[in-house]
C-alpha cells in the first residue's frame, strides 16, 4: 500500500504538489448546497434544521426532540461501561491541566505623566461546539473542544452533533458530555447545525463562536457563517509525516501511520527517511497490520491516495522536507531526537520519540488534538484556551500627557486628511 519514491524527482515532485493541495477546499457542489441550507435555516430556523436532520439522519425526529434531555443522559450512562468513564475522566483531567497553563489574565500599566494602558483579557460568552458521532464518532473532538472553552470561563457551550436513525444520540457522546459539565446538546449535525448556532432558532440560541471538527459541508459552512460569528479554523483531512532512521522499529512506524490513514481515503500518511531498506520493512509492516482491521477499506484507499515514503540524503534534509509539507502531526522517530527539534518550525504536533505515538496526543496527553492541517501549521496552532477568550485595550490619558502627544497627532491626521480626528485633539486645549 505504502509508495517509496526518491525526493528530488519528478514523481515525488508531483506527490509533494499533490499533498500540499489538500489543503485547498473547493467544490462548487458542494458550497452550493451549503449557501441552501444556510439559507433555509436563517429564514425558517428550527423547521429548516428538522427538514434536513430527518432527510440525513432521523427520518422521525421531531422539533421538541431537537434538544437532548436529562433522561436520556441518565439513559445513556446505563448504556457505557465503567472503564471508558474512567478513561474519559483520565483524559478529562490531563486535557484541563495541560490547557490551565495557558490561562494568562487582564493586565494594566502606569506610564508617564499619568497614561495608564492595559489589555482586558475576558472569555467569549457563549460557544457553540459540532462535533462528528454517526460517520464517525469523536468523543475525544468533544473533549478537545469543550473542555479548553470551560478553562477559558466560557459561560455557555452548546453541542449539536447528529442522532442515529432512532433518534437517539450516541450513549457514548452524551456520557462524554456529561462529564465535561455540558448541559445543552442539540440531536443535529452538518451544515444545518452550524447555520442553527450561527443565526440562531427557536430552540438553539446563536452563539459568537463555532468550533470542532467535521466533514466538507461543516467546514464550506464554517467558512461562510465566519464573520457573523467567529470559527476556530477550517479542518481539512487528517495527517501524520514520521521522521525515522534505522534506530526506528518498522512495526511502530507502520502502526502509526495506519493510525492516521484508518480516519479516510483523503489522510495523508507520509514517512520520511533515509533509508530504502527501512521503507521496505515499514511498507511490508502496513500490509501485514492492515490486513485484521475493520476499516481496511479507509486505510488502502488512504495509502493509495497519500500513502508515500520518501527517501531523502539524511535526517536535515528529512527536516527540511517537513517543514516544507508542514503536517499536522509530526512524529520524530530517530536517535537523539530531541537534538532535532529545534529544527522543526512547521507542525501542528510534535511527537518525540518511539514511545510517543500520534495515539497517545489524540486521547489522553493532554495538548489539544484539533491541529492545522493542509499546510496550514505554516502559520496557525492547535486549538487552545485563547480562541475562547477575547482582548480589548485600555487607554486612559491625563491632560498633561495628552498634551504631550497632541502636536504628533494633529500632525498624522492632517496628513491622512482626517481633520476631524485633528480637532478632536485641539478641542481639548482651546481654552489654554
Amino acid at each position: 500500500m505504502l509508495q517509496i519514491v526518491q525526493t528530488r524527482t519528478p514523481e515525488a515532485d508531483n506527490l509533494l504538489s499533490k499533498l500540499k493541495a489538500r489543503g485547498k477546499l473547493t467544490d462548487e457542489s458542494i458550497l452550493k448546497v451549503v449557501r441552501r441550507t444556510l439559507s433555509d435555516v436563517q429564514e425558517e430556523g428550527d423547521k429548516a434544521v428538522i427538514r434536513y436532520t430527518r432527510k440525513l439522519d432521523a427520518p422521525r425526529i421531531s422539533v421538541k426532540e431537537l434538544k437532548v434531555s436529562r433522561e436520556e443522559v441518565g439513559e445513556a450512562y446505563s448504556e457505557v461501561p465503567s472503564e471508558f468513564i474512567e478513561a474519559i475522566t483520565h483524559a478529562r483531567t490531563n486535557i484541563e491541566e495541560f490547557h490551565k497553563k495557558q490561562l494568562r489574565s487582564s493586565w494594566m500599566s502606569t506610564e508617564d505623566e499619568g497614561v495608564v494602558l492595559g489589555h482586558l483579557i475576558r472569555p467569549l460568552r457563549r460557544v457553540g461546539v459540532c462535533v462528528p458521532s454517526v460517520s464517525q464518532l469523536l468523543v475525544s473532538s468533544l473533549l478537545m473542544s469543550v473542555i479548553p472553552a470551560g478553562v477559558a470561563g466560557v459561560e455557555e457551550i452548546a453541542v449539536c452533533t447528529a442522532p442515529m436513525r432512532n433518534r437517539d444520540v450516541n450513549p457514548y457522546m452524551l456520557v462524554a458530555a456529561a462529564e465535561c459539565g455540558i448541559r445543552e446538546i442539540y440531536k443535529c449535525g452538518g451544515a444545518q447545525a452550524v447555520a442553527a448556532m450561527a443565526y440562531g432558532t427557536a430552540n438553539i440560541p446563536a452563539v459568537d463562536k463555532i468550533v470542532g471538527p467535521g466533514n466538507l459541508y461543516v467546514q464550506f459552512a464554517k467558512k461562510e457563517v465566519y464573520g457573523h460569528v467567529d470559527i476556530d479554523k477550517l479542518a481539512g483531512p487528517s495527517e501524520i509525516l514520521v521522521i525515522a532512521d534505522g534506530t526506528a522499529d518498522p512495526d511502530y512506524v507502520a502502526a502509526d501511520l495506519i493510525s492516521q490513514a484508518e480516519h479516510g481515503p483523503d489522510c495523508a500518511a507520509i514517512l520520511v527517511t533515509p533509508s530504502r531498506g527501512f521503507a521496505e520493512q515499514v511498507k511490508a509492516a502496513v500490509e501485514v497490520q492492515g490486513e485484521s482491521l475493520p476499516r481496511r477499506d479507509e486505510l488502502t484507499q488512504a495509502f493509495e491516495n497519500y500513502g508515500t515514503a520518501f527517501i531523502v540524503d539524511d535526517i536535515a534534509e528529512a527536516v527540511a522536507f517537513a517543514n516544507e509539507i508542514a503536517p499536522e502531526h509530526l512524529e520524530l522517530q530517530v536517535e537523539d531526537p530531541f537534538d532535532w527539534l529545534g529544527s522543526i518550525q512547521n507542525a501542528g504536533a510534535i511527537l518525540v520519540g518511539p514511545y510517543s505515538p500520534e495515539a497517545v496526543g489524540d486521547y489522553i496527553a493532554g495538548p489539544n488534538h484539533i491541529l492545522p492541517t493542509g499546510t496550514a501549521a505554516r502559520y496557525a496552532s492547535p486549538l487552545s484556551v485563547d480562541d475562547f477568550l477575547k482582548k480589548t485595550s485600555l487607554i486612559s490619558y491625563t491632560k498633561s500627557a495628552l498634551a504631550e502627544v497632541t502636536p504628533a497627532v494633529v500632525k498624522l491626521a492632517e496628513v491622512e486628511g482626517l481633520e476631524g480626528h485633528a480637532a478632536a485633539m485641539k478641542i481639548r486645549f482651546e481654552e489654554d
